[in-house]
């Protein structure tokens, strides 16, 4: 099973190319609740910017990137999406998270069945450039679930919702 992981502003963006558009604790939280002791993927750039560019602790990191020479320490790497797919269907029983960024969510939407957003209803403080692809203009997703409104410290108002694929 493969699910994407995602928060994203009342525009769906992700974003900004140099990192995420919020920095919400409570989102944070969920996100590590919601991923640990899955298998994660990502690109190398979102890697990158993790604290420290450490894979993230008590998961599977599995970076998606054409740099042949990439490597690093704690890390599954994989050249190609074909590459990817091969090992997802080698571990049916496991469940995948993409976590990121714009160009992985792109090209692996296709082949998730659940998409876990956080959507936050506050504009963001900076300007997205990255967007997740809005769910809500494709016809193939629908939202199973949605929380009651949670309001951090610095005032975003946000909402965990989960989308399915029809």
């Amino acid at each position: 099973m493969v699910s994407a992981i995602v928060a994203v502003s009342p525009d769906w963006g992700i974003g900004d190319g140099k990192g995420m558009l919020y920095r919400l604790p409570g989102d944070l939280k969920y996100f590590r609740q919601v991923t640990m002791g899955h298998p994660v993927i990502m690109g190398r750039k979102t890697l990158d910017s993790f604290p420290g560019g450490k894979p993230l602790p008590g998961r599977e990191n599995i970076v998606l990137t054409r740099d042949k020479a990439y490597a690093k320490e704690g890390v599954t790497v994989v050249h190609s999406v074909a590459a990817l797919r091969r090992l997802l269907s080698a571990r049916p029983e496991e469940h995948f998270f993409v976590i990121g960024g714009g160009e992985i969510y792109q090209k692996l939407l296709p082949d998730c069945d659940t998409c876990y957003v956080t959507m936050v209803e506050t504009e963001a403080p900076i300007e997205a450039s990255v967007f997740f692809p809005d769910l809500r203009k494709k016809h193939s997703w629908k939202m199973s679930c949605v929380s009651e409104p949670h309001t951090e410290e610095s005032g975003a108002v946000y909402r965990f919702t989960i989308w399915e694929k029809q």
